[in-house]
């Protein structure tokens, strides 16, 4: 999958054996439904014993993706990275990734026509980033990546030149790559889609291209006899009447070198942030547990072993704008998936765009060291969370007492610290059941000077896994001001925050109906429709959102901030210009 910038351990011979200790362990762990242990005997490879698949997909564990590089558009500079360096992947292997996939895009590097030939300087370019990463002692995925919608999409009405061009493109890499070593994995095509097609259409013509990619790479010969292959579902979606076509198909093609390869990014609602989507709630929740229990009873207990290609968010991580999501909110998101994987018995492969979203490709830093430190503690534990990540203080009001929820995820709460410095339960703070309140003379101390804004940072410790950071917030209800602009440029609205965030906006007509460029909801889409400007304190209504509104027709806007307050705003267009009156 495209991630622009405008949006967005190591194993021993015994890894399988302790895997299902630790889904043992981990079993009615998490707050939502959870994954039954695996029946029947685990298989041990003997030492000596050829790899099996799902060894191998096992020892990829966990796996990092070179995202907008060698898929980007022409080339691999073209959407903001660099020609990848023995530097990167030394630092990739350096933070305990055992694999990375390489998604590779052939289409401007090959003859629309037939012989369709692949250029040769490319293939060295990609050739010379695998046996990069392969020298590090990293697995290494390569596949046929935005070719998928580029042409392949078109094989409902031009069926015999696609399958052509795409058995050509799958013959002219197994040649270059056939004596390369196993830990050189092929995965068919990226997230498979056809144009003007029913489901059913779509199933049929996706394995035709898995069946056609499977035979050539095997009549290839060399090491591509017996090369570990991923086979794509539908779109690579992990939905049941997508699942289990591939299933039928894998098993029926009797090769033992097969696995699965699906993607996941959330539900989309908090994925985007859109739709009211701000917290990963118990929908958002539900929707994981329900996408790997699917990954696991349709795959992995069916002997499928089973790669998850790509995961992540779609709204971000994003350093050139600003972050659609709470902070807490994300770090729940990953610390679940990361749990979710593991008992599914599943390998995780991050999707990174680029130095603006994980790992920063020029310092090789996580460019958010506190998500980096969670990603990487969910691949081993879990780690307790709470409700929130942030205590929000009205300075207009006196201080009370406030009480989080804690979320234990199995293990055991230790106590508050501010830095090395330990709070003292009773005074500071109390513990009832999985309610933690904070003491109003605690808050008092830690808000100071109560300057707008984060005045102290605590961390609640537990047992196993990162601490939790809680952010003593001092705040007042932002204040915006009237404005005008254009449908052109967008309308900039000067707005005091005032130490608050925002989290939403939701507009509506004077009828109650939705107003924007999303219409199936009031709550409309976060850094799509409108975004907040922190630095130079505005709200900008976006382009996309101003056109989509009705001329002449005055929209109630209702800005939803994170510490709880509303601010109602009215916007009104004229033709290409547009005004912003204070409700």
């Amino acid at each position: 999958m495209q991630r622009t910038r405008y949006l967005t351990g190591g194993r021993g011979p015994g890894r399988l054996l302790g895997l299902l200790l630790a889904l043992v362990t981990m079993i009615g762990v998490t707050s939502t439904a959870a994954f039954a242990a695996p029946k029947g005997p685990l298989p041990i490879r003997l030492p000596g014993a050829a790899a099996s698949a799902a060894d191998t997909v096992a020892a990829m564990q966990p796996s990092w993706n070179l995202g907008n590089t060698f898929d980007a558009i022409p080339d691999v500079t073209s959407w903001g990275n660099d020609v990848p360096t023995k530097s990167l992947f030394d630092a990739l292997k350096a933070q305990g990734y055992r694999s990375v996939r390489i998604p590779v895009t052939w289409t401007d590097h090959q003859s629309a026509t037939a012989p369709y030939a692949i250029d040769a300087a490319w293939m060295t370019s990609v050739k010379k980033a695998v046996d990069l990463a392969l020298n590090d002692g990293l697995y290494v995925v390569i596949n046929v990546h935005h070719d998928s919608w580029q042409w392949i999409a078109d094989m409902p009405t031009h069926h015999d030149g696609v399958l052509a061009r795409f058995k050509a493109t799958w013959t002219q890499i197994a040649a270059t790559f056939r004596n390369h070593p196993q830990k050189l994995l092929f995965e068919g095509n990226n997230e498979p889609q056809f144009t003007n097609t029913t489901e059913a259409q779509g199933i049929q013509y996706n394995a035709e291209l898995n069946s056609a990619f499977r035979s050539v790479v095997r009549q290839s010969g060399g090491n591509n006899a017996t090369r570990l292959l991923f086979l794509p579902t539908l779109g690579c979606t992990p939905s049941q009447e997508r699942m289990d076509p591939l299933a039928a198909q894998l098993k029926s093609m009797n090769d033992p070198n097969l696995a699965a390869t699906v993607h996941y990014y959330g539900y989309y609602p908090f994925s985007v942030n859109i739709a009211g989507g701000t917290r990963f709630d118990a929908t958002s929740q539900q929707d994981m547990t329900d996408a790997f229990n699917r990954m696991r009873s349709l795959f992995v207990t069916q002997g499928i072993p089973t790669y998850l290609g790509e995961y992540g968010l779609l709204g971000g991580p994003d350093s050139n704008h600003p972050s659609r999501f709470e902070q807490g909110e994300v770090l729940k998101y990953y610390e679940m998936l990361g749990y979710s994987a593991r008992t599914a018995g599943v390998t995780t492969a991050l999707w990174d765009a680029g130095s603006w979203n994980y790992f920063n490709r020029t310092t090789l830093q996580w460019s958010d060291p506190g998500l980096g430190a969670a990603i990487r503690s969910s691949w081993t534990t879990r780690s307790g969370t709470a409700s929130s990540d942030r205590v929000y203080l009205a300075k207009a009001d006196a201080i009370t007492a406030r009480t989080l929820t804690l979320n234990p995820n199995g293990t055991t709460f230790r106590g508050l610290w501010q830095g090395s410095t330990q709070l003292v339960q009773g005074r500071d703070y109390t513990v009832s059941g999985n309610q933690l309140t904070l003491t109003a003379s605690a808050l008092t101390r830690l808000a100071g000077n109560r300057a707008y804004g984060t005045n102290a940072t605590i961390q609640a410790r537990f047992s196993a896994g990162v601490p939790w950071n809680i952010y003593v917030t001092s705040y007042d209800p932002p204040v915006l001001a009237n404005a005008t602009g254009n449908t052109t440029d967008g309308l900039s609205i000067p707005t005091q925050f005032r130490g608050d965030q925002l989290a939403t906006l939701e507009s509506r007509y004077a009828d109650g109906s939705t107003a924007g460029n999303t219409s199936w909801t009031p709550y409309q889409e976060f850094n799509v429709a409108f975004s907040p400007d922190y630095p130079h304190n505005a709200i900008t209504l976006l382009p996309a959102y101003l056109n989509a509104l009705n001329d002449g027709a005055q929209v109630t806007l209702t800005f939803h901030f994170w510490s709880g307050t509303n601010v109602t705003y009215r916007v009104t267009k004229n033709g290409g210009s547009v005004t912003g009156t204070v409700a």
